[in-house]
């Protein structure tokens, strides 16, 4: 696998999200997760993406033991700043909180080091230069190599870049996400050095093809509520799919990695990081790295998915994020 740079951090131009071995898609098996994990180091790649509230803390204990004897051959991402409590969550950018949210994260993943460092959504409740303030803190001290956000607006991103610099943004971008080409983050990103981090670039595993009816996802699925995959929307977006299906055919390969392919011809600081908890689906998202993808099919990509085509926000009203 080749790599690619956010900021002055390398890393495998495909990244694996840990999330769903955890929570949010249905229940989890910790031996395959486990058996995905290493066999994604096996085959070159090298970085991971968790966070605290994933679980909440199942995910980065579970990627803790994973890692525990070849933490060398690793690139670490977590997050803070989501604070879960039942079925309620809130947002906490407070400096007293990085600090302890930090030293949690380290004891959970059994690491001295993260070498990413996200918050996970913007507190508009504290002044950004105060949560970034505080994040540098953890840089001078070593708990964190850098810096990162995710899901932040590009005033945001201008207001923490004087701060301390900032190494990647973490955002939702697709062939039916493409809003960080429109709201300003990717340009941003690129005028201020930051490299760009595309979470669920599988539009959460809907353009693989595999999903025909909303019963098709399990009864604890986070997609039951997503107003994405309901009612019309379900149905709108399941055309999307079938032409995005037909394109790859056409080029001998799987929807999936026609989609993974396509995120990474959108430029080299982009790493898009899919999630999977079974190594035959991580075996065929990493073949995406095969599949060459030309500007013939970046124009016919762009006639069957162009920014806005997918039906219905990312997020539901009460969790969509603040940036």
């Amino acid at each position: 696998m080749n790599k690619r740079k956010l900021r002055d951090l390398e890393v495998g131009q495909l990244g694996l999200g840990c999330m769903g071995m955890s929570e949010f898609y249905g229940a989890g098996d910790d031996a395959e997760s486990i058996a995905t994990l290493h066999r994604f180091l096996e085959l070159g790649g090298n970085f991971l993406d968790t966070a605290d509230m994933y679980g909440p803390y199942l995910n980065e204990q579970l990627v803790g033991r994973a890692i525990r004897d070849r933490r060398d051959k690793v690139v670490l991402a977590t997050k803070f700043g989501i604070v879960r409590s039942g079925q309620t969550r809130a947002i906490n950018g407070k400096p007293e909180y990085v600090q302890q949210a930090c030293d949690a994260s380290l004891q959970r993943l059994g690491v001295d080091t993260i070498d990413l460092y996200y918050q996970h959504r913007v507190d508009p409740q504290t002044p950004i230069e105060d949560t970034v303030g505080a994040m540098a803190e953890l840089v001078r001290a070593g708990k964190v190599r850098f810096l990162g956000l995710s899901e932040a607006g590009p005033e945001t991103l201008r207001r923490a870049s004087k701060v301390h610099p900032i190494a990647a943004v973490q955002t939702e971008y697709s062939l039916w996400s493409r809003e960080p080409e429109d709201d300003g983050v990717l340009p941003t990103c690129r005028e201020l050095g930051i490299g760009f981090v595309a979470y669920s670039p599988l539009g959460r595993g809907f353009l693989t093809g595999r999903f025909k009816s909303p019963d098709d996802f399990p009864a604890d699925d986070y997609r039951r509520m997503s107003p994405r995959f309901q009612g019309e929307n379900f149905e709108k977006n399941l055309a999307l799919v079938r032409e995005i299906e037909a394109m790859a055919r056409d080029k001998g390969c799987t929807a999936s990695q026609l989609a993974l392919a396509w995120t990474m011809a959108r430029g080299e600081d982009i790493v898009p990081i899919f999630g999977t908890k079974k190594r035959p689906y991580l075996e065929e998202n990493l073949k995406a790295l095969e599949v060459r993808v030309t500007k013939d099919d970046l124009a016919r990509l762009d006639r069957i998915a162009p920014p806005g085509v997918a039906a219905g926000p990312r997020y539901p009203t009460q969790v969509a994020p603040t940036r």
